[in-house]
């Protein structure tokens, strides 16, 4: 069982960064790829940013590349995005999740592949 919680949402102009956190309690975090999903009003959780459980391996929506950092530190637990150049359209709710099994081989980029979430930070990005 894996407890999540984000925090660092909040309003920034288009152009600025905002630094979300992932603060993980419970079982083992090292052993559990991460990612971050976003979700806005009336529409699907989208795929973000996902890291494996090593920190070794990271994948990004083409809409982020480039723009969005995902990173992870096994010692403190917790998991982070680093969010750059924002555009309007990244306003959502953000979701950190964490895998279903540990140390999985794969690194999934949909909803299904996670079985842990946070209940979410609002990022709101004006023009």
């Amino acid at each position: 069982q894996v407890l999540l919680q984000e925090s660092g949402g909040g309003f920034v102009q288009a152009g600025g960064s905002l630094s979300l956190s992932c603060a993980a309690t419970g079982s083992t975090f090292n052993s559990y790829n991460m990612a971050w999903f976003r979700q806005a009003p009336g529409k699907d959780r989208t795929f973000v940013a996902a890291i494996s459980w090593s920190g070794g391996r990271t994948y990004y929506a083409d809409s982020v590349k480039g723009r969005f950092t995902i990173s992870k530190d096994n010692a403190k637990s917790a998991a982070y995005l680093q969010m750059n150049g924002l555009k309007p359209e990244d306003t959502a709710n953000y979701y950190c999740a964490a895998s279903g099994r540990t140390y999985p081989t794969m690194v999934q980029q949909t909803t299904a592949g996670y079985a842990y979430w946070g209940k979410g930070t609002q990022v709101t990005v004006s023009t």
